[in-house]
């Protein structure tokens, strides 16, 4: 039998009513729904359940919001007996997936990335950054574009590598502009100006990296009880202080999206579970192995689902 790894999305998976159903439907969810006010100081939980749309998408709003839904999902198929033998995230995702290996405790996650996103928020002022995706470039010929426009134009740089035909671009908003008007040069077939509030993932969100490190300090990190596949290398990481130096340098590094499902897939694994709001990940999966297994455990009836086809059995 192949292996299993769970994954877990990102930012831009976020939809109000998010873990309304969860909180409805799964009692034994209830305390971990209490602990994200308790842990926070807000009603985190009226946003994620009520809205309004533009509140729940303020990234420091965001982030804790998809942890959450993320650590409930995966703590009802642990109960059930699920134990995956790797796990990864992508971006924001990487967080879930440590609290997940036990490598975060769930108030640590929380506390984590709502100081995460405040220090993105913070980090460039609004409208100095842009983010678009690349559709139909490949990968090295984007890089030489981004390369020669940030030296003539302004910064631009690769900043999540998804999958075969879809790079997302970061940095200054001439930078994005000048990819936006020249991505054919790249063989890129569009290029799509993306709603964001942030370069993330760009050499511009430094302020917000020296921060990060600044609170990661005062986090207890533990050894995961799985390897995670790390956003950074797309390599197998157990140690802890590593963890903690690839979570600073991820802020600004691209996300190896692509390469770290196919590192999974040389490892064995066959199945993934992606396992929080939306099916972005099972998309991306699919779209560099169309053989894989997917399953998307985003909500209580794809949980119950999960369960009863013992899809990771």
């Amino acid at each position: 039998m192949g292996k299993v790894a769970c994954v877990f999305p990102g930012q831009g998976a976020q939809t109000v009513g998010m873990g309304k159903d969860l909180y409805e439907h799964l009692p034994e969810s209830r305390e971990m729904f209490a602990k994200i006010n308790d842990t926070l100081g807000f009603d985190l939980t009226s946003i994620m359940f009520e809205g309004p749309e533009d509140k729940l998408r303020l990234t420091y709003h965001t982030q804790p919001a998809l942890l959450a839904v993320s650590a409930i999902l995966f703590r009802a198929l642990a109960d059930k007996g699920l134990k995956p033998d790797y796990v990864a995230g992508h971006s924001l995702g990487e967080y879930s997936a440590l609290v997940a290996a036990d490598a975060l405790s769930f108030e640590d996650g929380l506390k984590t990335v709502f100081e995460r996103g405040r220090l993105m928020d913070r980090a460039v002022p609004a409208g100095q950054g842009a983010m678009a995706a690349v559709l139909g470039a490949e990968r090295e010929a984007l890089q030489e574009l981004c390369a020669r426009i940030s030296e003539e134009t302004g910064l631009v740089e690769l900043a999540n590598v998804n999958c075969p035909g879809q790079i997302v671009v970061s940095g200054s908003a001439a930078g994005v502009q000048a990819v936006v008007e020249n991505g054919k040069a790249a063989g890129a077939k569009r290029v799509i100006p993306l709603e964001v509030s942030g370069p993330f993932h760009s050499s511009l969100m430094q302020p917000a990296a020296d921060g990060l490190r600044e609170v990661l300090t005062s986090v207890n990190v533990q050894a995961p009880s799985v390897p995670l596949i790390a956003n950074v290398t797309a390599q197998p990481v157990q140690a802890a202080e590593e963890i903690r130096q690839l979570l600073v340098k991820q802020v600004v590094a691209p996300v190896l999206w692509e390469d770290s499902v196919r590192v999974l897939l040389d490892k064995g694994v066959d199945t993934f579970i992606e396992v929080g709001t939306g099916t972005v990940l099972a998309g991306l999966i699919k779209k560099i192995d169309r053989q894989a297994n997917i399953v998307s455990v985003h909500s209580y009836e794809a949980l119950q689902a999960c369960l009863e086809e013992g899809a990771y059995a």
